[in-house]
């Protein structure tokens, strides 16, 4: 390939990042004060007819969202693959006549492989898995900001709410597969290069979940998703640690000091993240009976056969993904 169309490659790619690092990090609050700032204009009418769409429509995150099949296959989401690259490894077939609950992990920063692998099209979902219907799902206070949460819903994202997930396990066509990143805001606080840990040891909602529906349950694990930030863990007994867990009680997320390369240089600090690879593997379903109402002995069995599974799995393909082979999965 000639240098000139190379660079060019390249270019698209950073930009892809770009934007997934302002969807990330600036529309949620942009989109909040373009509504609100609106309304000081003479253009107030367009926050006002908004506003009242936003009330009408207030469920849908709850009621399987309102995915667009066009915005999932853009294009700039294969550069944001390119980027590390990010590629899915599906290791078993998942037949489309069941539902899944696939626990996804590790979280990282931005879960730039998860989204990448289950809210896009970018590498190949539906052509790997046919008749699965990925649905990401995330914090339902997400979903309530202004044309931020349309932007997220178009992508198939849904609420993680009890209500949510109950409404896509219940339909009638089978293939729903539900993607929960389990270990949620307090795993990106462990979100360190070279280091695989889990929160799982007390997540068992998505277990019960899984018992409930009859749904399959699938480990899933993101290998080099902790890799493409550098992250300042703070001391369990420090009050940044504390002011980190407070936040993350009330608001859903804990905020985290991480840093990138710049746009110009892989030597100096920036908010670019570093362009390592990122490899998704789907693991091997889990059969998981019906029980409406399950006991606390049934979710403990399914979620150690889970906590098993995922070893096996990080196991498995972590020599291949470049993790050494003395490196082992930790779950806490």
């Amino acid at each position: 390939m000639p240098a000139s169309s190379s660079l060019f490659c390249r270019s698209l790619q950073v930009f892809a990042v770009l934007q997934w690092l302002f969807l990330f990090l600036g529309l949620c609050l942009s989109s909040f004060l373009l509504v609100f700032s609106l309304l000081f204009t003479s253009l107030w009418s367009f926050s006002v007819l908004y506003l009242a769409w936003l009330v009408l429509d207030w469920n849908t995150p709850n009621q399987g969202g309102r995915r667009s099949k066009w915005i999932r296959n853009w294009t700039i989401w294969k550069h944001l693959r390119d980027y590390y690259p990010i590629k899915l490894v599906k290791t078993v077939e998942l037949p489309p006549d069941r539902n899944y609950v696939f626990g996804s992990h590790p979280h990282g920063i931005m879960c730039v492989g998860t989204v990448c692998n289950f809210s896009t099209e970018s590498t190949g979902f539906s052509q790997k898995f046919p008749g699965l219907r990925a649905s990401l799902v995330g914090l339902d206070g997400l979903l309530r900001i202004p044309i931020y949460r349309d932007y997220l819903m178009s992508t198939g994202v849904c609420s993680v709410s009890r209500q949510s997930l109950d409404f896509i396990l219940s339909q009638p066509r089978r293939g729903q597969a539900v993607v929960i990143l389990v270990g949620g805001a307090q795993e990106s606080m462990y979100a360190l290069p070279g280091v695989h840990q889990v929160v799982l040891q007390n997540r068992k909602g998505f277990v019960r979940l899984a018992l409930r529906h009859g749904a399959s349950l699938v480990p899933v694990y993101t290998f080099g998703e902790n890799d493409v930030f550098r992250l300042k863990v703070f001391a369990t007994d420090s009050w940044q640690y504390l002011c980190q867990s407070i936040i993350k009680k009330y608001l859903g997320f804990a905020p985290c000091i991480f840093w990138g390369r710049s746009l110009f240089s892989a030597n100096s600090w920036g908010l670019l993240p570093f362009p390592v690879p990122i490899t998704t593997v789907v693991g091997r379903p889990i059969l998981v009976p019906q029980s409406l109402n399950p006991t606390d002995e049934e979710v403990d069995h399914y979620h150690t056969l889970y906590m098993k599974a995922l070893e096996q799995l990080f196991e498995e393909h972590k020599e291949s993904c470049g993790v050494p082979a003395s490196t082992h999965l930790t779950i806490t």
